[in-house]
């Protein structure tokens, strides 16, 4: 007994003097984590949003880093699954990560934010747009992009007042992101034209690959118009299959389906499909007349090929975490939280502010359309 008491305690001293170790190697370097989806379907998303955050530590790095350490980044693949995400937020709470980039999906970013908020670990979303993100007012919660129920209300507005829509139909993913934006689109056409211009509502689950069942059924309500909630991955066979069925409805979707991997699937079907997004879109020829943003493109491009349409919110989310760390002075979550709150950012995107609620003040959606395989602003046509 006495011996076995005295191995345990040998071994105890040394997993107690690996930890110190280990911490002491932790203090030398400022940890960010990012948590995005890094394989299947969306993983081009999150490898857009981690090379957004690698470019942005890079030249934290060069400059002598913040509070004179180093940053390094922690990414970590959240599969895009609500539980994977979970479990990866308190895998950065033991890292002792000092802030988060991330996540790309709304159904990811809600149960990962709950966890966030009981570490008090800072969290910067450069992509998740459905409203309860922020509306549950977390203290340590920001989103650097839009809201659904904004960009849900441009999109319908587009269609009503210049398409002069008034047979409207909407499909989504049955998930929070894509679930959320068809129904915001839905309450705003509902609201302005009546409830009979809504003439198809319905949804399939975000792994659907056969979408004709759905066309089908939508096809008999004769729609001018029809809008998905979903990410681009599905929308782009969900305009093949809409074409072969001889569908002329026009498509219109949101900020999930806005890249280049749509048209890339679609090709000539994506034609004439309406999306929005912020009228910063980087691989647009529109982008490059913004000095700044054309410094990013030259930064980015050698390193990562072109930029994804989060990779720039990805950039200004890590840079704003930074930013507030230094202007903090510690890495201390609440310290953080407020300083990110508290304080004006000079961005790419312009000068911005936090409201209560962790959104930016003034952001706004406008909408693109696909021409001659490009993404051109609708309202310069």
């Amino acid at each position: 007994m006495p011996r076995t008491l005295s191995i345990k305690t040998a071994v105890a001293a040394v997993s107690v003097s690996l930890l110190l170790v280990s911490c002491a190697k932790q203090r030398d370097t400022i940890r960010i984590g990012v948590g995005a989806p890094m394989t299947g379907s969306q993983a081009k998303m999150g490898t857009d949003i981690l090379n957004g955050v690698l470019l942005s530590v890079q030249e934290w790095n060069a400059k002598g880093g913040v509070l004179g350490k180093q940053i390094e980044v922690v990414k970590r693949d959240d599969e895009a699954n609500e539980q994977v995400a979970k479990n990866i937020a308190y895998d950065f709470a033991n890292q002792n990560v000092a802030g988060v980039i991330g996540h790309y999906n709304s159904g990811c970013m809600i149960p990962a934010s709950e966890v966030y908020k009981e570490y008090m670990i800072p969290v910067i979303t450069p992509a998740a747009t459905n409203p309860f993100v922020t509306d549950r007012k977390l203290p340590n919660v920001f989103r650097i992009c839009g809201r659904d129920d904004v960009q849900g209300r441009v999109a319908a507005d587009y269609a009503i007042d210049t398409m002069q829509a008034t047979r409207i139909a909407a499909l989504h993913d049955k998930t929070a992101y894509g679930e959320g934006l068809a129904r915001y689109f839905k309450e705003q056409v509902e609201a302005r034209l009546g409830p009979d211009a809504m003439v198809y509502y319905g949804g399939f689950p975000n792994k659907e690959s056969n979408f004709k069942p759905y066309l089908t059924s939508m096809a008999e309500k004769n729609p001018q118009v029809y809008f998905f909630g979903g990410i681009y991955d599905q929308a782009g066979p969900l305009v093949v299959q809409s074409k072969d069925l001889g569908i002329q409805a026009t498509f219109i979707s949101g900020d999930g389906v806005i890249d280049p991997e749509f048209v890339k699937t679609a090709q000539a079907c994506a034609e004439g499909s309406l999306l929005t997004f912020a009228e910063f879109l980087p691989f647009s020829p529109d982008f490059e007349k913004y000095p700044r943003a054309k410094a990013f493109n030259e930064a980015y491009t050698p390193m990562f090929g072109t930029p994804g349409p989060y990779s720039l919110y990805a950039y200004e989310a890590a840079n704003v975490l930074l930013s507030s760390i230094a202007v903090a002075s510690t890495v201390d979550g609440a310290a953080v939280s407020a300083a990110i709150r508290g304080n004006e950012h000079d961005t790419i995107l312009g000068k911005i502010r936090f409201d209560e609620k962790g959104d930016i003040v003034g952001s706004f959606y406008v909408v693109w359309m696909v021409k001659d395989g490009d993404f051109v602003l609708a309202s310069r046509l």
